[in-house]
């Protein structure tokens, strides 16, 4: 992952809406929230919950007031992360949103059009680790998709947690470096 530096315009062109910018937040922010929970071995659907109401007050808050420091950004984001994930362990329960003018949450059944991109993303992920090493791929198909324990996988790869971190950052740079090599074949297809 690649650090970003955050200035005010990127910020205000946040608040307003622009799709290029909050696309980048939401990648950018996604990943980091996906691997601070992770290692606190929280379920998918916990983290998608409190990665959206993480975005949700982030955004309310750029859109209420701003931020006085854009380049202290991921600082809140972490911190309002964090309130969230108190705030869960506290009620026990799903989160629900804070706010009475909160949007709806969205239908859980996907259209058509999601399943077949669904379908088409994970047979790219799937040719993606066929072409890693072996054991690269069991690591990333034992965290990411079996969501097994990390506990659970230290054993098996015979490791302690500070050293499945550093196997399991050197598995994903080599699944984004195989990843950016099927690009250009990819756009090549499609063209």
């Amino acid at each position: 992952m690649e650090f970003y530096s955050f200035d005010k315009a990127y910020l205000e062109r946040l608040a307003a809406g622009d799709p290029e910018i909050e696309r980048h937040f939401n990648e950018y922010f996604s990943e980091l929230i996906l691997i601070k929970l992770r290692a606190r071995q929280y379920a998918r659907n916990v983290i998608e919950d409190v990665r959206q109401e993480t975005f949700l007050r982030v955004l309310q808050a750029l859109r209420r007031n701003g931020i006085r420091e854009p380049e202290r950004i991921g600082a809140f984001v972490n911190s309002v992360c964090l309130n969230v994930l108190r705030e869960l362990g506290r009620s026990g329960a799903r989160l629900a949103f804070t706010d009475e003018g909160s949007p709806e949450v969205a239908d859980d059944r996907a259209d058509s059009e999601q399943e077949l991109v669904t379908r088409e993303e994970s047979a790219q992920v799937r040719t993606v680790l066929s072409q890693m090493s072996p054991r690269n791929r069991q690591l990333l198909s034992a965290v990411f998709l079996e969501e097994r324990p990390n506990e659970e996988v230290c054993k098996q790869f015979n490791v302690d947690q500070n050293y499945l971190r550093v196997l399991l950052f050197r598995a994903r740079a080599q699944f984004r470096r195989t990843m950016e090599r099927r690009k250009p074949a990819v756009a090549r297809k499609t063209s």
